[in-house]
C-alpha cells in the first residue's frame, strides 16, 4: 500500500516535501499547457484579436477553476487527516462525501454560469471587437465545469493519500491531447475560440476519467462499501466549513484579478493581448509555489491527524526556504529571458507587445517571496483544518489587488495594473504568517497541550 500511498507523518521532513512538490509541479505545469496550447495556436492562426479574446476570459476561467480547485481541495482535508490518523473507514466515508458534495454543487455552479456569462462580460467592459469569440469560449468551458470537477476531485483524493504522481500522468496524457484536438478543431475545422474551448473541456474530462479508472482498478483501499455511503451530517459539516471557505477564498482572488482585467479593457485589445501573454508565462513559472502549497495542504492534514506539532512546525520551515531559494530562480528568468517567451503567442505587433510583456514581468518578479509565502502559509494553514482564516487572507488580497486595480483604472495605467497583484501577495502574506504564529504558539497548544517549540 505505502508504494501507492505516501505516508507524509514519517521520513525527513525536507526530503519528504520535495518529493511529494516535484510531480504535481510538473503536472500543474502541464495543467497550464491547457489554456497556453488554446493561447498560443489561437494566437499563431486565428490572430492577435482572437488571442485577446481568449486573455479576456482568463479571470472568469480562474474563477471557475479557483472554486472547483479550492473546494474539492476542502472537501479532501478531512480524507487526508482520517489516513493520517490510520483511520480508513472513516476516509472512506470521506471520499464518498466529497463526491456526493461535488456532484450537487458542480450541476449549481455550471447553471449559474452559463446563466449570467453574457451579463458578466458587459460588466467587465470586453471589447465589443472580441466579444463574441470571448462568449463563445467562455460558454463551453462553464458547459465543462463537471469535467473539471471531476478531475479535481479524484486527483485530490489521491494526493490526500500521499499519491502526487498519478495525477501528473494522467495530466501529462490530456496535455498531449489537448494540443492534438486545438490544432484539429483550430486549424482543420476552423472553429476559432470555440475550438479551443471544446478542446479544453474534452482534454480535463479524460483526465479525470483517467484517474477513475485508475482508483476503480488499482486502489481497493478507496472502493466504497455499502455503509460508507451513510456518511454523516458531522462529516459533511466539517467538509463544507473546510471546503468552502477554500473556494471562496479563490473566488475572492479571482475578483481581484476581475478587477484587474476590467482596468486593462478599457485600454484596448492590444494591450489585453499583451498582458494575457505575460499572464501565460507567469502561470507557468509560478506552478511551482501551487504546488508547495498543494504540498504543505497535505502534509500539515496527515500531520495533523497524527498530532505530531513540532513537525508541522519543521514542515513549514522546510518548504519557507524551498520556496524563498526558487523565488530567486524564477525571478532571474523573467526578468531577463521571460519576454522573449512571447513569440509563443503572437505572430503580429511582436515588438510592442514584447515591450508591455516585459513591464509586467519586472512588476511580478521583484514580488515572487511574497508569493511563496501566501501559497505555503495559505494552505498549509487549510490543511490544519482552518478555513476561515486563509479567506480573510483571500479578503486581504481583494482589498490590496482592487485597490491598485481601482486606481490604474482611473489612472488609464498598464504598469499599475501589472502592480496588482504584487500588491495583494505583499498585504496577504503578512498577514498569513501573522496566522501563522497564533496558530502555532497558541491554537496548538491548546488542542494536543504543546507548542510548535
Amino acid at each position: 500500500m505505502k508504494a501507492v500511498q505516501r505516508d507524509m507523518t514519517v521520513g525527513k521532513p525536507m526530503k519528504v516535501i520535495i518529493n511529494f512538490t516535484l510531480p504535481i509541479f510538473i503536472g500543474n505545469v502541464f495543467q497550464q499547457f491547457y489554456n497556453m496550447a488554446d493561447a498560443v495556436i489561437v494566437g499563431k492562426f486565428v490572430g492577435t484579436k482572437a488571442l485577446a479574446a481568449v486573455g479576456s476570459t482568463g479571470t472568469i476561467m480562474f474563477l471557475i477553476w479557483g472554486f472547483v480547485a479550492g473546494m474539492t481541495a476542502g472537501f479532501t482535508v478531512l480524507t487526508a487527516q482520517k489516513f493520517g490518523a490510520g483511520d480508513m473507514d472513516g476516509m472512506r466515508k470521506t471520499v464518498a462525501g466529497a463526491g456526493i458534495l461535488s456532484l450537487g454543487i458542480g450541476l449549481f455552479l455550471t447553471i449559474v454560469f452559463m446563466a449570467f456569462m453574457k451579463p458578466l462580460l458587459i460588466l467587465m467592459n470586453t471589447p465589443e471587437d472580441i466579444f463574441r469569440d470571448a462568449y463563445a469560449y467562455i460558454m463551453i468551458v462553464s458547459g465543462g465545469i463537471l469535467a473539471q470537477m471531476l478531475y479535481n476531485l479524484l486527483s485530490s483524493i489521491l494526493r490526500a493519500l500521499g499519491n502526487s504522481k498519478l495525477p501528473l500522468y494522467f495530466l501529462i496524457i490530456s496535455a498531449v491531447l489537448n494540443i492534438f484536438l486545438d490544432l484539429l478543431l483550430i486549424i482543420v475545422f476552423g472553429l476559432g475560440t470555440a475550438g479551443a474551448a471544446i478542446a479544453t473541456v474534452v482534454a480535463q474530462g479524460i483526465s479525470g476519467l483517467l484517474c477513475l479508472g485508475y482508483i476503480m482498478l488499482k486502489l481497493p483501499i478507496l472502493h466504497l462499501k455499502k455503509e460508507d455511503r451513510h456518511v454523516g451530517g458531522q462529516i459533511y459539516l466539517t467538509q463544507i466549513r473546510i471546503g468552502l471557505p477554500m473556494a471562496l477564498q479563490y473566488s475572492i482572488t479571482a475578483i481581484g484579478t476581475m478587477m484587474v482585467q476590467t482596468s486593462l479593457n478599457i485600454l484596448g485589445s492590444t494591450l489585453v493581448a499583451a498582458f494575457t501573454a505575460a499572464n501565460k508565462i507567469e502561470q507557468v513559472v509560478t506552478q511551482a509555489y501551487v504546488a508547495m502549497g498543494t504540498t504543505m495542504a497535505t502534509y500539515g492534514a496527515q500531520n495533523m491527524g497524527a498530532g505530531n506539532v513540532p513537525r508541522i512546525r519543521q514542515g513549514f520551515k522546510a518548504c519557507t526556504i524551498l520556496g524563498v531559494i526558487y523565488s530567486f530562480i524564477a525571478a532571474a528568468f523573467v526578468m531577463t529571458v521571460g519576454k522573449y517567451m512571447t513569440y509563443l503567442f503572437v505572430s503580429e505587433n511582436v515588438g510592442v507587445i514584447m515591450d508591455s510583456v516585459e513591464i509586467y514581468l519586472w512588476c511580478i518578479g521583484i514580488c515572487f517571496i511574497p508569493l511563496a509565502v501566501v501559497n505555503i502559509y495559505r494552505n498549509g494553514i487549510q490543511g490544519l483544518g482552518y478555513g476561515l482564516l486563509p479567506m480573510m487572507a483571500g479578503v486581504a488580497e481583494l482589498v490590496g489587488r482592487g485597490a491598485v486595480a481601482v486606481a490604474a483604472a482611473k489612472q488609464r495605467s498598464y504598469t499599475g495594473a501589472c502592480m496588482a497583484s504584487p500588491a495583494a501577495w505583499i498585504l496577504a502574506g503578512s498577514l498569513l504568517l501573522v496566522m501563522y504564529y497564533y496558530i502555532m504558539k497558541v491554537d496548538m497548544k491548546k488542542i494536543f497541550g504543546k507548542s510548535s517549540s
